[in-house]
């Protein structure tokens, strides 16, 4: 394996591990600074300038070695049906097999390390998002918590003023009939002594 296609390898072996720490069942805070982490740093954001680069290599490389499988499967059909295969012997077929092979296997590599960059990249994105959703969402439930204790305060002083002003009432009806009994009392006590109603109490 010549050394761009061992690069190739181990970008391909990173993808991979990355891919297994983001989607690990990490805690919330952990998951959170880790990405915040990978989201504002500018060290990452330099490794993933350097990654555009890499993938858009190992985007020629793939076209390279899709046309060289073609043309390696064109040479193998070509030599079949041109009348060449009883002459062949056992190493040729062996060669042919092989370069057909590491044709196939560059050509998977390459295409491998292409679509898991994609979808590493949208598994990203993907848990990002959902961070911020659950931070919103804590965030909404403290303050519909908060609410419901203070609509739970208001109510109570609500419930409090009522009973205030029922109490209110209780003592100015208790108030009015004392007043009605001592004028009528007062009505009485003068008709009985003869003295002036002056002493009337007026509400």
């Amino acid at each position: 394996m010549t050394i761009y296609y061992s690069l190739t390898f181990l970008l391909l072996a990173s993808e991979m591990i990355s891919f297994c720490i983001f989607v690990a069942p990490l805690p919330f805070k952990v998951r959170r600074k880790l990405f915040r982490f990978l989201s504002e740093s500018p060290i990452t954001a330099k490794v993933a300038y350097g990654l555009k680069i890499s993938f858009i290599f190992v985007g020629v490389l793939f076209v390279d070695a899709l046309q060289r499988m073609f043309r390696i499967n064109m040479e193998i059909e070509a030599a079949k049906s041109g009348g060449l295969a009883h002459t062949q012997d056992i190493r040729t077929e062996t060669s042919h097999a092989a370069r057909k092979f590491y044709a196939q296997r560059n050509v998977y590599l390459t295409g491998f390390c292409l679509f898991l960059s994609l979808v590493l990249t949208r598994t990203f994105h993907i848990i990002q998002d959902l961070i911020e959703t659950q931070d919103e969402f804590a965030k909404l439930k403290k303050a519909t918590a908060s609410n419901s204790r203070n609509d739970l305060v208001a109510g109570e002083q609500t419930k409090e003023i009522e009973r205030l002003k029922q109490d209110l009432e209780t003592l100015k009806q208790q108030a009015r009939s004392q007043a009605a009994e001592y004028d009528r009392l007062a009505d009485q006590y003068n008709k009985e002594t003869g003295k002036p109603t002056s002493n009337k109490r007026v509400d």
